[in-house]
């Protein structure tokens, strides 16, 4: 199995939104933008992971905004898909958009190659103005409910990717309300990021409490629609049922340990995490670099090796075998000693306190698919 996360244009995008982590981490590069991703780099990083693919090969495509690298690019990214699959794997397309520019091509495209479209919506239109702006300042809330009505119609396969911020926190059943009437069944929440270096300093900020109450009440109203045999899918959730069923997670922040996921850039730079696309972390360049030379390298097993070390509070902890520690983005070092620990660790702790048996239920429901 090999996979890949590219930016075919970079952190370039049409939308201004103002907790964008990717805008921070490219103000931390020397270089911060690098253009648009040419058609050869492109084939080189095709090329170089469907040969080294058994069973499956996965792409993710995102930004900034990705649908600024034009249909022609993608189409031609199908084209090397096809052109080096040799050895008959499995290839899986998906894309994470803001919505602010598909057209009904677009859909017809998505539609005809399959792809799973990553659609980003914070909440009610309130909500999303809020933070989610467009170059001149605007709201975009109305035309990002467009494009989910264009998926509706030419039957593209979409999720909703949620960023939980302060504001959408404290709102959140309003905000699944919203979604349950817009027939809305898969959904991902995402932690809202802090710029890098900086913790809860943003009037979007999470506090650890907040977060938690954000996840029960999230989940009160998810088991109360469980029970009646209509919940949603909300990854976070189906995860927890898989740890609790003995599979590993398919969410690396739920997995405890970092592994190299093939972050992209246009210039061909691989980085071992999109949260970590900065220059210190490197691995390698696919014009150059052969896939297991970027996959083996120091520079990988550094950074998978830094993410072993919590601290033993962490690992002593009554449901560490469920939370493992959390995504490495959230942790800092303990005030003594070498290892780390989950900023949010109060507010998983509730949760856990208040759910788990819930959790463990549906763990137990052969019927529940997640």
């Amino acid at each position: 199995m090999a996979s890949a996360m590219i930016k075919p244009v970079s952190g370039m995008c049409n939308m201004h939104c103002e907790y964008c982590f990717y805008r921070d981490e490219a103000q931390n590069r020397e270089i911060g933008c690098y253009g648009r991703m040419s058609l050869e780099t492109l084939k080189n990083i095709i090329r170089r992971t469907m040969l080294n693919s058994r069973g499956y090969a996965g792409y993710l495509y995102q930004g900034g905004e990705p649908t600024l690298a034009g249909l022609d690019f993608f189409r031609a990214t199908v084209e090397y898909q096809k052109r080096y699959n040799r050895s008959g794997v499995q290839v899986h397309n998906a894309l994470q958009t803001n919505g602010y520019a598909i057209s009904e091509e677009w859909c017809r495209f998505f539609r005809q190659e399959n792809f799973l479209v990553g659609l980003s919506v914070d909440g009610t239109g309130e909500l999303h103005d809020r933070y989610r702006h467009d170059l001149q300042g605007g709201g975009t809330y109305d035309r990002v409910m467009r494009t989910a009505e264009l998926f509706d119609r030419y039957g593209v396969e979409y999720n909703i990717l949620t960023v939980v911020t302060k504001d959408l926190a404290e709102q959140i059943e309003t905000v699944y309300e919203a979604y349950r009437r817009r027939g809305w069944k898969y959904q991902q929440y995402i932690l809202c990021l802090d710029p890098l270096g900086e913790t809860g300093s943003r009037k979007y900020s999470l506090t650890p409490e907040q977060y938690g109450n954000f996840l029960v009440r999230l989940f009160e109203a998810w088991y109360r629609d469980y029970r009646r045999g209509r919940q949603p899918y909300i990854r976070e959730f189906s995860n927890y049922v898989r740890i609790l069923r003995g599979y590993p997670p398919e969410n690396c922040a739920m997995a405890g340990v970092c592994s190299v996921q093939n972050v992209v850039e246009a210039n061909g730079n691989v980085y071992p995490c999109d949260f970590y696309a900065l220059d210190e972390y490197c691995l390698g360049n696919y014009n150059q670099d052969k896939y297991a030379r970027i996959q083996e390298c120091q520079a990988a097993r550094d950074f998978t090796a830094r993410s072993r070390r919590l601290s033993k509070r962490c690992r002593a902890c009554d449901f560490y075998d469920l939370c493992r520690g959390g995504c490495f983005r959230n942790r800092v070092r303990e005030s003594e000693g070498e290892g780390w620990e989950n900023i949010f660790c109060p507010g998983y702790r509730r949760f856990f306190e208040e759910c788990l048996d819930r959790l463990k239920g549906i763990a137990g429901d052969m019927s529940f698919l997640g």
